[in-house]
């Protein structure tokens, strides 16, 4: 399915882009070449193929969750731009 000139420009406008006319032609041309594929893909019989959500196996690699202790909070809010006795004082954001 050819993809003309005037839709790649469409998208893009689209898209906020700005594409030389050569770059239109070059896109025209590879998303062509991307859609048919797109089609013969969609000709391969997938009748009785199960839905799979990851082709190789995979582990977790990460360590183990572990609690530990963490800072003492005196030290932490000591390290902060500003602070009361108990939080950090950031800027409002929301009015």
């Amino acid at each position: 399915m050819p993809l003309d000139q005037d839709q790649v420009r469409h998208v893009a406008r689209l898209a906020r882009l700005t594409l030389s006319d050569e770059e239109v032609a070059r896109f025209s041309r590879e998303l062509t070449v991307i859609l048919d594929y797109i089609d013969e893909l969609q000709q391969v019989n997938t009748n009785g193929v199960s839905p799979r959500e990851q082709f190789v196996s995979a582990e977790n690699v990460f360590r183990e969750d572990e609690v530990r202790p963490s800072l003492p909070r005196e030290t932490t809010l000591a390290l902060a731009p500003e602070a009361d006795d108990r939080y950090f004082l950031v800027p409002r954001v929301i009015g």
